[in-house]
């Protein structure tokens, strides 16, 4: 019952995304110079930031792993 509803969910959210990319393409081929020039610019600073945020989420979700791991043996060993 629960896969059926995830790939029901699963396929709308693939079709809403893939409707949403094309309404993007059409919509950016459409904007005049300096505004494409300015998507840039904010495109290019988002991934810097992405570039800065992955060690740091790469390491948080490292230690929660090792914690969770760690519970686990704790509690095997009590």
């Amino acid at each position: 019952m629960y896969l059926i509803n995830l790939k029901k969910i699963a396929l709308s959210l693939l079709a809403f995304l893939a409707l949403m990319l094309g309404f993007v393409a059409d919509a950016s081929a459409a904007l005049n110079a300096g505004v494409q020039t300015a998507f840039t610019a904010l495109q290019t600073d988002a991934l810097a930031l992405i570039d800065i945020v992955w060690p740091v989420a790469t390491a948080v979700t490292v230690a929660f792993i090792i914690l969770g791991l760690f519970k686990k043996a704790a509690a095997k060993a009590v």
